[in-house]
Formats: structure tokens, sequence, C-alpha cells
């Protein structure tokens, strides 16, 4: 008898929401064949035919917006607009894929210096594991399944316990806009299995969205296997302040940079280095912003920030904010656990960073900002690049074309917001380098990653 279960638990309360019973190891490898004779099937229908599918899913989502919002929000804790608006992106991203999808993965005829006909083909490859995280429950989820699932492939997720009831309504909105039953799964398993899984024969490829240190050992698994990986880790992306910036749009953009989705984002604003000449009076504004800031039910319209998803994360990044503190950075507001029910951490602000400090180094995944100051706008580049991650970053310039310059041979990051604030859209690739993984999502770029590019030859013509 298998009683092994997950119990989610909302945030807010410290309640429970529900419980879901693991897969045994046969449930797991049936749950598996059953995704590869989907995909079976799947691979063979023209690219309209799927792209009339996602098509579907996106007006599913739509539809399911209420649902789908309140149970992220209960199981996570992020704001219930925040939500709302993932429900939208995810929508936005179905949409752009069934438009673009067809002519981004019809074949491509090339003619060759020898008179031969070359087709270069993009075939689906099988079946693709992701393994995502809680912080945004349907767009994680969405953003590489979508893709996949244009291509031809079939898809399994491995969500994060607590928003497992995230990921199984997710399984029934894409079948009841038409996608064929176990083509996308929802897989219940625990570590060890996810170790196994990765073993099997049918699945051909693995994706991660999670820490670094998950990243390493996902990848050395799949490495050993011979499979192809792409990983989206973490960052500690820096949002760097230049003499010419408009101040107000700086510090209002870095304020909901760093406290947006709850602090809780790969991609939010995280290390802000600001020049000297203007350092003084960015620290004042923006910790006067991050002061405002309420704690409160993220139901609520007015909370500005809800709580963090689990205790024990806010217990860390709060361990973080004291050894930062310890080794010479200054909390100018906030950084104590905050004596009510919940995960709360409240909007904090370190100023006085520096090397050797975890506000510095590492990421905190959290309202946490780690405010630096930089000699001149040479050594904020410098500053911004001191870093082993490089998801994204910021630059905040009157100078436009100069930032752009800055952001294209400078920043050693995967994206670079020019003065705004995003995490992602439909058009654009999204993804990182160095300790912030590799491969790319959106844009089209997705699609590709798990395909096998195939080269056809042909005779020439008869003349």
């Amino acid at each position: 008898m298998n009683d092994r279960t997950i119990k989610t638990v909302n945030p807010l309360t410290g309640q429970e929401i529900d419980s879901y019973t693991y897969m045994t190891d046969h449930e797991m490898t049936s749950a598996l064949e059953a995704c590869h004779a989907a995909f079976d099937q799947w691979r063979l229908r023209p690219l309209a035919d799927r792209a009339k599918i996602i098509s579907a899913i996106a007006d599913r989502l739509e539809q399911s917006t209420d649902a789908l919002a309140q149970l992220m929000t209960d199981e996570t804790g992020k704001l219930l607009k925040d939500s709302r608006d993932e429900v939208a992106l995810c929508a936005a991203i179905c949409r752009w894929t069934a438009k673009k999808g067809p002519e981004a993965l019809a074949d491509e005829e090339r003619a060759l210096n020898d008179g031969r006909r070359g087709v270069v083909n993009y075939s689906p490859i099988g079946v693709i594991y992701g393994i995502q995280p809680w912080n945004f429950p349907a767009y994680q989820v969405v953003r590489y399944a979508i893709a996949n699932l244009m291509a031809g492939n079939g898809v399994l997720l491995k969500h994060a316990e607590i928003c497992t009831g995230s990921g199984l309504m997710l399984r029934d909105i894409f079948e009841d806009a038409g996608l064929p039953k176990g083509l996308f799964t929802v897989m219940i398993i625990d570590h060890d299995q996810s170790n196994t899984l990765i073993e099997q024969k049918l699945v051909r490829g693995v994706t991660l969205t999670g820490s670094e240190k998950a990243g390493r050992a996902v990848a050395e698994k799949a490495g050993s296997e011979l499979k192809k990986t792409v990983l989206e880790l973490g960052s500690n992306d820096a949002y760097v302040v230049l003499s010419d910036a408009d101040l107000e749009l700086a510090v209002e953009t870095c304020v909901q940079g760093r406290i947006y989705n709850n602090g809780q984002t790969c991609v939010n604003a995280k290390r802000f280095v600001v020049v000297d000449a203007i350092h003084d009076a960015f620290v004042e504004r923006y910790v006067e912003k991050m002061k405002s800031i309420d704690l409160g039910d993220p139901n609520e319209k007015a909370t500005g920030l809800g709580p963090m998803s689990r205790e024990d994360l806010r217990d860390e990044l709060h361990e973080q904010v004291k050894k930062s503190i310890d080794n010479g950075a200054r909390c100018l507001t906030g950084g104590e656990v905050p004596k009510q029910d919940g995960f709360f951490y409240p909007a904090t602000v370190l100023v006085d960073v520096a090397p050797g400090q975890p506000a510095y180094d590492d990421e905190l995944f959290g309202p946490v900002a780690s405010i630096i100051r930089a000699k001149d706008d040479e050594d904020a580049m410098r500053i911004a690049n001191d870093s082993r991650y490089g998801l994204g970053g910021g630059i905040f310039s009157k100078d436009e074309a100069r930032a752009l310059e800055l952001a294209r041979d400078h920043f050693d990051t995967g994206m670079v917001f020019i003065n705004n604030f995003n995490v992602a859209t439909p058009e654009m690739p999204f993804g990182g380098v160095k300790a912030s993984g590799y491969g790319r999502e959106h844009g089209g770029f997705g699609m590709k990653e798990f395909v096998n590019i195939k080269a056809i030859t042909l005779p020439a013509k008869a003349a």
C-alpha cells in the first residue's frame, strides 16, 4: 500500500489546502509509457493542427483565470493580482506560439553548391521531462511545455510539491482544450524517483528551472545518460543606475523590480549598483518607498507584499540578511521577522554591501534589496558583472544609445532591461549564462531546444 503523500499549505494561514499521493514506481513508468504513446501519434499531426490546439489552450486558460489564479495564490502566497497577470501571460505565450510555431518549425529548403537540394527538418525527439519551481506555478510550466508541444514532443512535469494542485489544474485545462490525454502528464514523484525517470530511455531531454545546486545535480545526472538539458537557474541581477539616470524612474522601477512576486523571482532586480554622484539621493528615496510597502493578505488589492511561499525559505533569507550585516552591511529598513501569522518578511534595504556578504555574492530570494556604491559609470558596470550569475540585469540612463552599447557589449547576462523592468515576454528569448544556466526559451528559441535538426539531401533536379 502506498501511503506517501504531499500536503500543500497556505503560507498566509499555515493551514493545509490538500494532499496528494505519490506515484509508485510502477505508476511512474506507466505514465511515462502513456506519454510516449501519445507522443507517437502527436508527432505526426500537422503543425497547423498542433497550433490550433495550443490556441484553444489559450482560450481555456483565460476562461479559467479566476480558479487558477486563486489556487496559485493559495498555494504560494503571491498577490492575487500577480496570479491573474501570470495567467494572462501564459495565454499570450500560447497565442504567440500558435501563430509563429508553424513557420518557425517548417522545413527549410537550401540549395547546395554542387547542385543537390537540401531540406532542414525540425523533428520532435520524444518525451521531455520538466522539473519546475513554485514561484510561478503556471508560467514556469507553460514556458517549456507549450514550446515542446508545438514542436511535437510529449511533456512530463515534476512540479514543486507546494503547487501540486496548480500543476494538476493545468493538465486538466490542457486536456479540456483538446490536447490528447497523457501527452502532458504531471508526475507526483520524489527526488529518487526523478533520478530514475531521467535514466529511462523514453525520456529524451530534461529541462529544469531552480537553484544552482539543483541544476548541477540534474545536469550531472542527465549528462551521464547523454541527454540534453536546458537549465534556468538562480541569479542576483544587478540594476545599474548611471550618473545621468532619471532618478525618479530608477527608484520607482527598482522598487517594483525588487518586490514583484513577493521578491521571489529568478529575474527580479536584486543588486542595485548606484554611482557615487547620485547614490545618497537614490538611497533616501528608495528607502522611503520600501518603508511604505505594507505586508498583508495577498487576496486584498491594497496589499503590497504577501507572505513568502514557505517558512524555511523565509528563515533562510533572514539568515542571509543577518550574515550580511555581521559582515559590514547596514540595514536601513526591514530586516526582522514580523510577529504575525504567515510566512512574512518585510521589504528590506541593505547598504554598504560588499564582497564577502551573501547580499553581494549570493541570490537573496525574497524582498531584500542590496545597494552597492560605485565610483563612476565604468566601476558600476564592473560591479554588475562581478557575479558568478548572469541571468538578467538593468541599466538606467537618459542616453539610450549609450545604454544599448553597454548592454550589448559589456553586460555579461542573457537579458538586459534599459529604463524598465520585466519578467518575460513571448517575443524575446529568456535565459542566462554562467551559473544562471544555459539554453533559451521564448522568442521561438524554446521550440528548437529539443528537436532533431535533421539534414535531408536530395539529388539535383533533372535538367
